[in-house]
């Protein structure tokens, strides 16, 4: 075997590096929390809202979750400028990672609020409680916590998932290491250190999100099954 190893040479673009770690944190973390925000809003839309407003949310899961996520990512960046709306390589990353992530969110909370005891809900009615309390003091506290390993999960997938959006030149992780390998012609060891970027990010977003939620639930929460 004639091929010489250098696991150096992807190092010789640091700037190119840092910046594809940084734009991926920063996809997953406004992602992440805008993603959860809009599963957290069709969980109670599903169970809690008004009827007209759950076949729109019902339909919009379906849609999401029984489509990939490079075509919704194409059909926002190349499809929405078809009709006037003109968005940047980031936004749409970002627009496609929230929409993506909170489809699968909502189905995520709304198991975690069909858990949550019914007596728990008329204990809120009996003090006069109103519907929008009650969810939010009485539902969505407990749902949450039975179900943040799973999401927690979700969130993490959805991290990985990012490196899909090098195809729209969104200078993450994945665009670094095919920018690093055109430059040097070393892909092996351009996509071995990137694999092991993202091997870093998944097993630090893990253990954050699980301080996240011994400090929001006041007690170790449960680890993913194996």
């Amino acid at each position: 075997m004639s091929y010489q190893f250098d696991f150096l040479a992807p190092f010789d673009y640091p700037a190119v590096l840092i910046k594809g770690v940084l734009v991926t944190i920063e996809l997953i973390v406004i992602g992440g929390l805008l993603g959860i925000a809009v599963g957290i809003f069709g969980a109670w839309a599903r169970t809690q809202g008004p009827r007209w407003l759950r076949p729109l949310v019902s339909a919009y899961v379906e849609l999401i979750r029984n489509t990939p996520f490079l075509i919704q990512l194409f059909f926002i960046f190349f499809g929405l400028p078809g009709i006037g709306l003109q968005i940047s390589e980031m936004e749409a990353a970002l627009l496609a990672m929230v929409i993506n992530l909170g489809a699968y969110s909502c189905e995520i909370i709304r198991a975690g609020i069909a858990a949550v005891a019914r007596g728990q809900i008329e204990a809120g009615l009996s003090l006069a409680m109103s519907r929008m309390q009650i969810f939010r003091h009485i539902i969505l506290p407990p749902a949450l916590q039975k179900i943040w390993p799973a999401l927690s999960s979700q969130v993490v997938i959805v991290m990985l998932g990012s490196a899909v959006c090098s195809q729209i030149a969104v200078e993450e992780l994945a665009y670094a290491a095919n920018f690093i390998q055109g430059r040097n012609f070393r892909s092996f060891e351009s996509y071995l250190l990137s694999t092991a970027i993202y091997l870093l990010l998944a097993i630090g977003l893990r253990q954050l999100l699980r301080l996240i939620g011994n400090r929001l639930f006041g007690r170790p929460v449960a680890r993913e099954a194996a």
